[in-house]
């Protein structure tokens, strides 16, 4: 529904006032904007709608990779609705865990001309019907689109703040009678009144509830029940205004006031906030407000709510680099902490693996410590097993004389990292000002410390893993390529994600004589450390067959002859590209791998039609038909393995016709630049699912070649 709050001066503007149609128009109580930050990649929430930012801190800065239902919407370019609770359990249990109430959900891209921007988040309350009808699907996607074009036509590129900016929805409101009015109208009655935000603050508390809390109404305005009411300060009340607020269904419960005064609380929430009856549970005279079959049931949460989603998350940290960020930008903040260190033990010192918050030098200074260093505690609560709380620079100093002083930090929790009593490493959170550490913060870092263990431990085993990989896989493909007169050639090997298994994609070029050379393109089933030798071989035959003057056709049929010998389970796709510059011809025999695309000087870029023979390995008499092509000067050609074209749902002739547009608007690029172009066309997030391997030849003039 366009309006005129998309003119507003800013993309900031525009896209919360769009957030803010889109709950209203869809009757959501809940929206979340996220953009996705390139550098990373990640997703970070950048909007939101009818929701403290502090409950969101799980959720502000999530991988593309995520299992949740915003990144399965941007992945597969869908709408992907979760109709409730036991769904969400079903389909996404991480997710679950940490948002256990009532609710119904949908997540959608934001799918722009030229790329994906990120998703809308869309939650609706617990009595809403449980699927989403075509008529809101279309209104849902329709919004969505209405924000990517948003995005699409900025001047400039919105903002990625560190924290959510706060969109109000303008509930509408009856017109109300005078303040004064409503307020006589509740002090006349015999129970007691209490408003709060969506934030959790008392706005408004009449005498009666202040009575009935035991605590004056000037005391209790403007703070939450659970911290100014000493007796409320239990995990299980607060969770319940987290039900209420989330599921926007009225819940009610029982607590004690000491010494003995029972109250019941019934909490009503809206869009702006929960209005609460405070009653002696002995004056109830109703049932607890319905919510269809009975009320919600409250999940515990507070700290132990953070230990849950901490706990899942760090289960999901593969690299050294990942838990950093994850410490980083989720753990220091639930705890308020500006700093952290982590080390790894090393041969008798603390190697630092990351840090946040801190100069270089200082880390220069404090890297490689030995364990009995008497510069800061670390070795200490390493020996002892036991996390150490420093709550000012007094504390620490007591001890360690020099340490604050290297940091100029005011606060710090020390935690030993071990498994089963190995020393794994330590974990340093620190603060900008002194803090005092709560017992049941204590409780909380001392259990999460064990946790941190065993994934920095798990992560870095998988970074030891995963460089002897790319060593490997840079040792079997070729270090540099040929550099020959009339050719120009550039290539790309880009791995699968964080795989910690060698791919089977190859390339190469050879320089035959003067005029002539060949270009290879393959790709061997799997990934496996077999299929990196397989692949090995196979290049290693394709060289010697090549050099030894064989035509393009003999290549594959004698390296299909030699897998057979090899007895290899293993399938191999290959392309074999024989280039004669001086008669300007290319011929091609292919074995079962994906075609080409060509470009000729002032000619629109295609897909060339190579009669392709069987994948190698399946049958030792296979023939490999040749595909003669002109190579004039100024003609390109791209070779590629199939993950560049063969996406998760995407249609592989349209992706590959994409990919052939790519290279008619590219005239002037180089071919380094070239390459990044196709692959990031394909893979705009960075993602993908499948190692790729990209080679471009160029033919140019040859000095004393015909013209």
């Amino acid at each position: 529904m366009p309006g005129s709050n998309e003119q507003a001066g800013s993309p900031d503007d525009a896209l919360g006032a769009a957030l803010a149609d889109t709950v209203r128009g869809t009757g959501a109580s809940i929206g979340g904007l996220y953009l996705i930050e390139e550098a990373e990649p990640v997703l970070r929430l950048v909007a939101l709608c009818g929701l403290p930012v502090a409950f969101t801190a799980p959720w502000q800065r999530l991988p593309l990779t995520a299992p949740v239902p915003v990144a399965d919407a941007i992945h597969d370019d869908t709408l992907v609705c979760v109709a409730g609770q036991e769904e969400m359990a079903r389909r996404y249990p991480r997710a679950a865990a940490t948002l256990p109430y009532p609710f119904a959900l949908a997540a959608v891209p934001l799918t722009g001309v030229r790329r994906s921007w990120g998703g809308l988040v869309l939650m609706w309350p617990a009595g809403r019907p449980r699927r989403v009808t075509p008529r809101e699907r279309d209104r849902i996607t329709s919004s969505a689109r209405r924000m990517a074009r948003l995005l699409d036509d900025a001047t400039r590129a919105p903002s990625l703040p560190e924290l959510p900016r706060v969109v109000p929805v303008d509930a509408a409101r009856h017109p109300a009678q005078t303040g004064l009015a409503a307020a006589d109208y509740l002090e006349r009655l015999p129970e007691g009144a209490l408003a709060l935000d969506l934030e959790g603050r008392i706005t408004f508390a009449t005498a009666t509830a202040a009575r009935l809390l035991g605590r004056g109404a000037d005391r209790l305005l403007g703070t939450r029940p659970w911290q100014s009411l000493p007796w409320l300060d239990d995990p299980v009340y607060e969770d319940h205004y987290r039900t209420a607020l989330i599921s926007r269904a009225p819940v009610s419960f029982t607590a004690l006031r000491p010494p003995d005064q029972p109250l019941t609380f019934q909490l009503y929430p809206d869009a702006s906030g929960i209005s609460v009856r405070v009653l002696h549970s002995a004056e109830q005279t109703e049932d607890p407000p319905p919510t269809g079959a009975r009320p919600p049931v409250a999940a515990p949460t507070g700290r132990l709510y953070q230990l849950v989603h901490l706990a899942a998350a760090l289960t999901e940290t593969v690299t050294v680099r990942d838990l950093v960020a994850l410490i980083a930008h989720q753990i220091l903040p639930a705890f308020g902490a500006q700093g952290l260190v982590l080390s790894g033990v090393d041969a008798g010192r603390l190697k630092i693996t990351g840090y946040h918050g801190y100069p270089a030098d200082v880390m220069e200074r404090l890297d490689a410590l030995s364990l009995d260093t008497d510069l800061t505690p670390a070795g200490q609560v390493l020996a002892s097993g036991t996390p150490a709380f420093f709550a000012h620079p007094a504390e620490l100093a007591a001890g360690y004389p020099r340490a604050p002083r290297i940091s100029g930090k005011q606060a710090w929790a020390f935690l030993p990292l071990t498994i089963s009593g190995r020393p794994v490493g330590c974990c340093i959170l620190s603060y900008a000002e002194p803090h005092t550490f709560t017992a049941d913060e204590r409780a909380v870092l001392t259990s999460l410390s064990g946790l941190i263990a065993q994934a920095l431990d798990r992560a870095r085993l998988y970074d030891t893993k995963h460089r002897l990989v790319h060593e490997l896989q840079r040792a079997l493909l070729p270090r540099a390529l040929p550099r020959l007169p009339g050719l120009d050639v550039a290539a790309r090997y880009l791995p699968a994600g964080h795989g910690t298994e060698v791919g089977g994609d190859f390339f190469d070029v050879l320089r035959l004589n003067g005029t002539t050379a060949a270009a290879v393109i393959g790709d061997v089933e799997g990934h496996s450390v077999a299929a990196a030798a397989l692949m090995g071989q196979v290049r290693t035959a394709i060289h010697a067959h090549a050099t030894a003057g064989a035509a393009p056709g003999q290549v594959l049929a004698r390296t299909n002859r030699l897998l057979a010998d090899l007895d290899s389970e293993l399938l191999v796709s290959c392309l074999y590209a024989h280039l004669d510059l001086g008669r300007h011809q290319a011929s091609f025999a292919s074995a079962g791998h994906v075609p080409p695309l060509l470009r000729q000087a002032r000619h629109p870029a295609g897909v060339l039609d190579v009669e392709p023979g069987p994948l190698l390995g399946i049958d030792t008499g296979a023939h490999y038909p040749v595909t003669t092509v002109p190579l004039l000067p100024g003609t390109t050609l791209a070779l590629y393995t199939d993950g560049l074209v063969e996406l998760p749902g995407t249609d592989l002739t349209r992706t590959t016709t994409d990919l052939a547009g790519q290279l008619d608007t590219a005239d002037g690029y180089d071919l380094e630049r070239l390459i990044d172009r196709l692959v990031r066309h394909t893979t705009p997030t960075g993602q993908h699912t499948d190692d790729i391997a990209v080679l471009l030849l160029r033919a140019s003039r040859l000095s004393d070649g015909p013209a």
